[in-house]
């Protein structure tokens, strides 16, 4: 049993917001069916053809265990109705207004199919100055002020992930399981709306307070920290070394057993981190004149002997090969259009659970089932891909 076996979801999802949501909706034992153009697809499957030479990776990351059936809804609008019939949620993250045009409005669909949960995902809120503006990942970061934050002193910077994207994702998908729950409770169905700015809104909390109340805005300190003082990536030998000190006691350490300058320790100008901060360019460079004579190894060791917070700094090559990765056997192997490829567990570890990790489906790979389980005859199923329909 997974948490979520016996639950249907029918998404009209494309990119990387909404089929992240299904995506470990799915994981947790959901049917996804998911709902794509004739022809083309989820335009995710084309960003780029890095699995293999063959398939998008954004693709393969966001939806395994799916069910692809192929529908122009305009055309078939039917086949949607019958589907919701059986469907415990709807997700869609289509343009703003595209649903209630189709005739597939929130409220209409409420009133058809009392207890459907349904989960639209938009860029900006549904009203608003903003609700009909286009909405990118990039273009989310920057109006919420994120990139103003990811960077360093030559400018603003992305985050190298789609941060606005993830972050609906995983509210749509606890949303789905909290409405589940307020179904269970009341017996019927509502919606859920999630917007990728209301959503990074939320996770820029900590910038958003420190400005509100300092009037300053945050400085770009690339891997700094603005709030504590060492926090940064420092020189070894042979390469950097990212220190995180987050009190005092672990300056003491640092200073003491790390940098052999314990005079460092009670010194006014280092002894509190609000003293640390005040004279940052000092202690930076005394704990680089300190870690610049060891290697890597050498300060992580001595780090990790003295209690100090530290990371290496990976490449994505070198996080594929992190032993914590393998030494918890985190991968599995997983089908895909290209043929089998290893990925990472879903993050949910839950005891007596393991969860569904089922291929990535072809391109309209179970139409003719899904059609064929809804009642749809041979003839009829092949009148609608003669007609462009399915």
């Amino acid at each position: 049993m997974r948490p979520l076996d016996g639950i249907t979801v029918v998404a009209m999802e494309q990119a990387v917001a909404a089929p992240f949501a299904t995506r470990q909706l799915a994981d947790l034992g959901a049917r996804v069916i998911k709902l794509e153009r004739p022809g083309s697809g989820d335009f995710a499957r084309s960003y780029d053809h890095a699995v293999r030479g063959e398939v998008g990776a954004h693709f393969v990351w966001l939806n395994r265990s799916k069910e692809s059936v192929c529908l122009d809804l305009k055309a078939a609008p039917e086949v949607l109705h019958d589907l919701l019939e059986g469907a415990d949620v709807f997700l869609a993250n289509l343009a703003p207004g595209a649903l209630d045009r189709l005739g597939f409005g929130t409220e209409e669909l409420l009133r058809r199919y009392p207890r459907l949960i349904i989960v639209n995902i938009t860029g900006y809120g549904t009203s608003g100055p903003y609700a009909r503006k286009k909405a990118y990942d990039l273009l989310v970061q920057c109006e919420t002020g994120l990139t103003s934050v990811t960077g360093n002193a030559t400018g603003q910077v992305k985050t190298g992930i789609p941060a606005a994207d993830i972050a609906a994702g995983m509210y749509a998908f606890s949303g789905v399981l909290a409405a589940l729950r307020q179904r269970d409770l009341t017996g019927k169905g509502l919606s859920v709306d999630v917007s990728m700015f209301d959503a990074l809104a939320e996770w820029m909390g900590y910038p958003m307070y420190h400005t509100m109340h300092t009037g300053a805005d945050m400085p770009l300190l690339g891997l700094g920290h603005p709030s504590v003082v060492p926090y940064d990536a420092f020189p070894t030998r042979d390469g950097e070394v990212l220190i995180g000190v987050q009190n005092d006691r672990q300056w003491a350490a640092l200073a003491r057993d790390v940098l052999g300058r314990p005079d460092l320790v009670d010194h006014p100008d280092y002894a509190t981190n609000v003293a640390r901060c005040a004279k940052r360019e000092l202690t930076d460079t005394a704990v680089r004149e300190g870690t610049s004579r060891m290697t890597s190894a050498e300060l992580i060791e001595a780090l990790e002997r003295a209690g100090v917070p530290n990371a290496g700094l990976k490449s994505v090559k070198d996080f594929i090969d992190h032993p914590q990765l393998s030494e918890r056997d985190r991968w599995r192997s997983v089908g895909t259009p290209a043929g089998e490829i290893d990925a990472l567990l879903p993050t949910l570890i839950m005891s007596g659970v393991e969860p569904r990790m089922d291929a990535v489906p072809e391109l309209g790979h179970d139409t003719d089932a899904v059609l064929a389980e809804l009642g749809y005859d041979e003839d009829r199923i092949r009148r609608m891909r003669e007609e462009g329909a399915a």
